[in-house]
């Protein structure tokens, strides 16, 4: 414990003798010259002014600035934008704004009905094949076969239209 505490005073003591040449460095006073006793004037550092002209002095283009972040980042802002808008326009061209299947929807909402057509037409096809083979053949001699074959159809008819209904 004691020698992480020494450690700790030791860093404090040190960065406040670092704070204190920082000072009189910003104040002109030399850092080897002395210290708090010494006699020399305070002077002021005349950055932003002139005291020939007793006006203000203008930063020239060819002096050195500081590094800031200003400097850094200069281009950028305008880097970005040029990049947005090669995106945007990139992302109206027609083909990217037109869906890959344009009728998606349209099939969706009809594949009920198709359905239903589906089974009214395969129903209707049975139908005429019958009816077919019949005039073909002749007409049944059995007319209880043929009573018995309209019941079913009508069976079926009703049956397929109340599952229609269901749906």
């Amino acid at each position: 414990m004691t020698t992480t505490t020494n450690s700790l005073e030791s860093a404090s003591e040190a960065r406040k003798e670092r704070l204190i040449a920082l000072r009189r460095r910003k104040l002109g006073q030399d850092v080897e010259e002395g210290g708090e006793g010494s006699k020399e004037p305070f002077r002021f550092r005349q950055r932003n002014f002139d005291p020939e002209t007793r006006t203000l002095r203008k930063h020239n283009a060819g002096e050195e600035q500081e590094d800031t972040v200003e400097n850094q980042v200069k281009g950028l802002a305008e880097k970005i934008i040029a990049e947005d808008e090669e995106r945007r326009n990139q992302e109206l061209d027609l083909f990217n704004i037109a869906p890959k299947r344009p009728n998606w929807d349209l099939k969706r909402n009809l594949e009920k009905k198709l359905s239903r057509l589906e089974r009214k037409t395969a129903e209707s096809i049975h139908v005429l094949i019958r009816k077919r083979m019949v005039a073909q053949q002749g007409t049944p001699d059995d007319l209880s076969a043929q009573i018995n074959a309209q019941q079913r159809d009508a069976e079926r008819d009703e049956a397929d239209e109340a599952s229609d209904e269901e749906e």
